[in-house]
């Protein structure tokens, strides 16, 4: 790839953006392990709406673009460097904001818990998740110190 991505907070706008990322990694992410009628009845239009709300509150969503498309957010993007710098970039808000921990919920299947276990992450707790009528479990994963993190930049 070239070129660096740009990370910015995410605005209402970028609603529909982040719904395409996000059901295309769903559907390369999740293929085999969440049943096929599910992956192919992801509606596009609800969530686009959903995330339009969801971009209304304060919380903290991070895009990255490359070449003026977003090509991420923050618990999306894979492989292509982009996911470290948003984790270190919310990380670096958390901070500022007076936060110390964070965790993050992961389907056990997927390959992402390499990722956050190379940034320091711990496998903190388990649960069941009813996805498109299978069962599946996820994992929570957190760091006791967001500083660790923000360390890790500078090993790279």
């Amino acid at each position: 790839m070239g070129g660096m991505a740009s990370i910015r907070t995410a605005t209402q706008e970028d609603a529909p953006s982040i719904t395409r990322v996000q059901i295309e990694t769903w559907r390369t992410t999740y293929r085999g392990i969440v049943p096929d009628a599910y992956l192919a009845g992801l509606d596009a239009e609800q969530r686009t709406i959903r995330w339009r709300e969801h971009l209304k509150s304060p919380e903290r969503i991070l895009v990255a673009e490359l070449g003026g498309e977003v090509v991420g957010f923050i618990s999306k993007t894979q492989r292509m460097g982009i996911g470290t710098a948003l984790l270190i970039e919310l990380a670096r808000r958390l901070v500022d904001d007076g936060f110390q921990k964070m965790a993050v919920w992961v389907l056990e299947a997927n390959a992402a818990l390499r990722f956050y276990e190379r940034l320091g992450a711990v496998r903190v707790a388990g649960k069941e998740h009813q996805i498109g009528g299978a069962l599946l479990p996820l994992a929570a994963y957190g760091w006791a110190d967001l500083k660790a993190i923000i360390a890790s930049e500078r090993e790279e």
